[in-house]
This record gives C-alpha cells, sequence and structure tokens, in this order.
C-alpha cells in the first residue's frame, strides 16, 4: 500500500509542505523522498477525511492519522495542460531587463510581452512567439548560471567547499577548515562562513547563520546530497536527516535535494562556491588564523566586497538585486531561533528507562520494551512514542546515571523512591553501631543505592522480632565474615547462632550470587572445618 511506504513523520512533512508552504506535488515528493502519485494519495485520502487543515491532523496520533487515511487506491488524476501561441513581430526589448523581470514571482514571458506591447503601440510588430525566441537566443548567450530562471525569494542553493587552514596557538597544529556556501537564486546574494566539519549540528547551524544573514528565508534550500542533511541520496526517495528536516520546519522552508548527477540543478551553488573561492580563499590564502571567530570576521569583510561588486551581465551588485528582487519575497524569520536537536530511536528496557549519552531516562512504566524516539538538545531529553510526547527530562551530564520521575513508576516503586540511603540509614543507627554499618555496607556494594533499600529495611524490621542487641550481635558477626546480605542475619537470629556457647562455632557461610545464572551458592569461606590443602602435605 502506498501510504506505507513513508514513516509518519513524513506523512505528517507532507501535508505540512502542502498546507502551509503551498508546495507542488513534484516538490513535496522530492522533499520527503517518494513519487509524485504517493504524495497525491496521501493528499486525496486527507480530502476524502476531511482533514482540510494542519491543525487538525497535529491534534491525532499517529494510529488516528492512519485511521482517517485509510489505505484505498484513489483515483486516477488526469493532468490537463494549454500552449499559448501568438503572432510575431516586435521591437527588440531590452533583455537584461527582461531576464531580470523574469526573476520576480509571478512574473511570465506572457505578462512581459503583453506589457510590452502596450508601451510600444503601433511600433509593436513582433508577436508572441518571436519575442520569446529572441528572449532565449539571449539567455543561451549567458553562462549556464545566468541561464537559469529563479523566482525572488523562491531558492536558496547550499554547499561545503575546502576552507582555509587554522592553526592551534599552543601546539603548531594545522587543520583544514570547511567553507559553507549559500546563494540565492534571483539575486546570487551569497553567505559564506568557516566551520571545522561537516557534522549535522554544524551544517544545520550554518544554515541558522545564512538566514539571520538574509533576514529571511527562500521557500526552498536546496543541498547536494551531503551525508550531513542526505541520509540516503536518491532522486524518488531522498531520506533526509531528522535533526535536519526539523529545521527546515522551524522555519518554514521546503528541503529539496538536487538530483544525483544532475549537474546543472547546483550550478547556481557550484558556480557561487567557485567565486568564493576566488573573492574569499583566495585574498586570505597567506593570511594565519587562529581562533575560527577571528577566521569567519576576515571572510565576512570579503564577503561585504563580493556581493557589493557589480555583475558584468546585468550592471548590478548582487546587493542591488537581493534588495530589489529577492528580499522583498523572503519569509519573515520565526520569532525564535532554532534550537539544534539531536533525534535517535531507543527502546524501553525493562527497568521503564531508555538510554542516551551514557545516562538512563525514565518513561511512563507501561511503554516497556516499546521503540521510541528521542530528541535531545542542550537542556532537555524528550521522548516520543507514535508521535506524540511521553516523557520530558533535563538534560544530565552524569555518566551511567538514572533521572526517574515518580509518575513514571508504578505504585509500589513509587513508595520505595520517597527513601534515600541517608534516611535507611538513619533507622539502622537508632538500633546500633553495627546495623548501621551493615546497612552502609548492603548499600554500598550495589551498583545503585535503590537496589539496597529492601534489604536494609529488612534488616531493621528484624529488631521488632529479634529486639536490638540480638540484632547488633548477628550485624557484628555478618561485618566480621564479611557477609553482606539481608539472609545471612535472618538465618543467623533464626538458628539462634547469637547464644553464647554459639558465638564462636562454624556460622553459615556468606552468601555469594553466580553473576552468571543469579544463582545463590554457598562459599567456602569462614567455614572453620574445611580441611586446607596444607592437610594433605
Amino acid at each position: 500500500m502506498a501510504a506505507e511506504r513513508l514513516s509518519m513523520q513524513h506523512i505528517r512533512e507532507v501535508f505540512r509542505l502542502h498546507f502551509n508552504e503551498q508546495k507542488s506535488q513534484s516538490e513535496i515528493a522530492r522533499s520527503v523522498g517518494c513519487g509524485k502519485t504517493t504524495v497525491r494519495d496521501y493528499l486525496h485520502r486527507g480530502r476524502a477525511a476531511g482533514l482540510t487543515e494542519l491543525h487538525l491532523i497535529s491534534a491525532l496520533d499517529d494510529e488516528e492519522l492512519k485511521v482517517k487515511l485509510g489505505f484505498a487506491r484513489p483515483p486516477p488524476h488526469i493532468l490537463s495542460s494549454s500552449v499559448l501561441t501568438k503572432k510575431d513581430k516586435e521591437a527588440m526589448p531590452h533583455w537584461p531587463l527582461v531576464h531580470q523581470e523574469m526573476s520576480r514571482p509571478s512574473v511570465t514571458l506572457a505578462l512581459l510581452w503583453s506589457e510590452y506591447r502596450e508601451s510600444q503601440g503601433d511600433k509593436a510588430c513582433y508577436g508572441y512567439t518571436q519575442f520569446c525566441e529572441h528572449y532565449r537566443r539571449f539567455t543561451k548567450k549567458l553562462s549556464v548560471v545566468m541561464r537559469q530562471t529563479h523566482k525572488g525569494g523562491e531558492k536558496v542553493f547550499v554547499d561545503y567547499s575546502d576552507g582555509l587552514w587554522l592553526e592551534d596557538s599552543l601546539t603548531g597544529e594545522r587543520r583544514r577548515t570547511q567553507l559553507f556556501v549559500g546563494t540565492l537564486g534571483a539575486s546570487s546574494y551569497t553567505f559564506a562562513e568557516a566551520s571545522l566539519g561537516q557534522t549535522v549540528a554544524e551544517w544545520v547551524r550554518s544554515h541558522v547563520h545564512m538566514y539571520e544573514f538574509f533576514e529571511g528565508v527562500a521557500q526552498v534550500t536546496v543541498p547536494d546530497n551531503l551525508r550531513s542533511g542526505v541520509n540516503c541520496a536518491s532522486f524518488y526517495e531522498p531520506k533526509l536527516n531528522a535533526s535536519y528536516q526539523e529545521m527546515a520546519s522551524h522555519y518554514g522552508t521546503c528541503i529539496l535535494p538536487a538530483r544525483v548527477r544532475k549537474p546543472r540543478d547546483k550550478a547556481k551553488v557550484e558556480a557561487a562556491v567557485l567565486v568564493a573561492q576566488r573573492w574569499i580563499l583566495a585574498r586570505l590564502r597567506d593570511r594565519l588564523f587562529t581562533s575560527l571567530a577571528d577566521m569567519n570576521e576576515a571572510i565576512g569583510a570579503c564577503l561585504e566586497l563580493l556581493n557589493q561588486r557589480k555583475m558584468r551581465h546585468v550592471n548590478k551588485s548582487r546587493w542591488d538585486l537581493f534588495q530589489e528582487i529577492d528580499q522583498p519575497s523572503l519569509r519573515a524569520l520565526p520569532l525564535t531561533r532554532y534550537e539544534y536537536a539531536e533525534w535517535k530511536q531507543a527502546r524501553v528496557n525493562i527497568d521503564y528507562h531508555i538510554t542516551f549519552g551514557h545516562h538512563h531516562y525514565s518513561v511512563p512504566y507501561n511503554h516497556v520494551q516499546e521503540l521510541v524516539e528521542v530528541r535531545a538538545t542542550l537542556v532537555t531529553i524528550e521522548v516520543f512514542l507514535k508521535g506524540k510526547r511521553i516523557a520530558s527530562h533535563r538534560r544530565s551530564q552524569k555518566l551511567n546515571g538514572y533521572t526517574t520521575s515518580n509518575e513514571h513508576m508504578p505504585a509500589h516503586h513509587r513508595k520505595h523512591a520517597e527513601w534515600s540511603p541517608s534516611r535507611v540509614i538513619s533507622w539502622a543507627s537508632q538500633i546500633g553501631a553495627h546495623t548501621k554499618q551493615l546497612v552502609e555496607k548492603i548499600l554500598e556494594s550495589k551498583k545503585h543505592p535503590e537496589q539496597g533499600y529492601r534489604a536494609g529495611l529488612g534488616i531493621i524490621r528484624l529488631e521488632k522480632k529479634y529486639g536490638k542487641d540480638r540484632l547488633e550481635k548477628a550485624s557484628a558477626r555478618a561485618l566480621e565474615v564479611s557477609a553482606y546480605s539481608y539472609r545471612f542475619v535472618a538465618e543467623f537470629l533464626k538458628n539462634k547462632m547469637d547464644a553464647p556457647h554459639l558465638l564462636h562455632a562454624p556460622t553459615p557461610p556468606p552468601e555469594v550470587v553466580d553473576p552468571v545464572t543469579g544463582e545463590v551458592q554457598l562459599s567456602l569461606l569462614g567455614l572453620e572445618n574445611i580441611r586446607g590443602g596444607e592437610y594433605y602435605h
């Protein structure tokens, strides 16, 4: 069934791009990673289910959305097309101006031709067909990059290039930086900054800086098939990194990776990278940088010169074209800057905790063994199941530690969690010094102190049955033979081994837990009637 080809996260992205971004089915298909027929399928099902607005979809969890959408094959969709033809002959217009006007949103050759006919009046002698033909001849004289027509505010192209060298001021070690380049399609207005690598975090951070540099967001962001943003490069099903996709949703842009082995898809950014290498890297090639901040400050100065320089074909600078064409059409920045978040899958352990960054975080206990998604920022950890958040914690840097919420625990666990090691030890101290010391040893012997609460409380409760004096003697004997367990003390008192004539008799050996099977075994340590090795010599 077509709807099952995508995850529910990507199905929701289809509807976001359709309702919020008004993207075509082809653009949605390439951004999400599926065929156009699949996108058409989802949109048809949504309309049939009455899901005509995004907030109606957001209110449903994954299972409810699956039920609403159904999996019936939609009726065939027939596309129609029309071809416009006009008479020819017209006075030659100023083609660079026509090419510039074509970059404005919604402007077509038909519109420009009609405006030109009106301005020329009786002098107009060329029809629409020849108008288009002369324009095509003009564009063929331009470079491959200039030849493409991009609407204002429609697309921004991004890519990496090898950057400058950064030297460690202490060790003298040098490392090559990476130069992130982004250029707007209509005006070629360019942004560039250096980063230490091409990690997902650096890739996303450079996008955030680029949008802030432009003071707006393009409708479509076109990256190359870089591993930082695209997990799986494919014309039909490119798989975007989850953090990259989330950043795009935050800024309201559509990620549309360039097609594999289609150089003209990324000709704009490749030309921008080439220009950045000539006007930025070449100018700074002899400068030595010891900090990334200083390097980006120098890059910014060169970038300003690049954007202010007039381009020969249009006799205007990138900055001039940006103000005229791209800037008015860019979408406004959101009120808050995107906070980078890392996503990963995790399975809930039997102790109702998931592990992220060598730390354990609790989720509601009824989700044990389920596969969940973890969203981690610098300060928070969020856990999602089928698109719904089921847990949220403050991020901890304590290795192998536990962060547990009381409401996530079963009732009997919650009761025990109200106790602390100091509280248990305080109760033991009221019986005597030996009992207190024994409880401390039990808590210390456990990987997590909570695992020793039950044994410590069991020893304390023996005082009601046997009295303080006898329990103190049993605890002293347990410390003497290093038998740190509740069972040793209970058996010691049950068998009245604290009687005066038995105090120095052989004591029950301490228990040993087999690390493989978990079975309790008897240790030979402490048995005074066992013959030693010297007996046989």
